[in-house]
């Protein structure tokens, strides 16, 4: 609510106005940021990514406070334990990066994998998948 507030949006009163005008302005429905602001948090992904970037708090720190992730589920993510003598794959190079949208993530991920395929003159080098 301390968010909200310091964004801008009356909160006090039941007729202030700010809970719809941000529901309106983060494109979620008026019943959900009622349901956020009583503290029910929701579980779907899509919902949390909306209001994280309503709010303009990082998504990773969100699905922690809505409690789909634990601080340590996080860190795991964030910090990968590498491959016992490997090198790390195109998806934990991602999860170091903090890459989580999923089209930028599919970006990534090819990338690296055709980055890999390439040997250092330029040819093309075989990797079996």
């Amino acid at each position: 609510m301390q968010r909200l507030e310091s964004l801008g949006y009356n909160l006090s009163g039941p007729r202030s106005g700010g809970r719809s005008a941000f529901a309106e302005q983060a494109g979620l429905s008026p019943s959900t940021v009622t349901r956020l602001l009583r503290g029910e948090m929701p579980t779907d992904t899509r919902i949390l990514r909306t209001l994280a970037e309503s709010i303009d708090v990082p998504y990773p720190e969100v699905l922690v406070r809505a409690g789909v992730l634990t601080p340590d589920e996080l860190a795991a993510v964030r910090r990968p334990s590498p491959a016992p003598g490997g090198p790390l794959t195109p998806e934990q190079a991602a999860d170091d990066l903090g890459i989580t949208d999923p089209a930028e993530r599919k970006v990534f991920v090819n990338m690296a994998k055709t980055l890999r395929r390439t040997t250092p003159d330029g040819g093309e080098q075989q990797l079996a998948d």
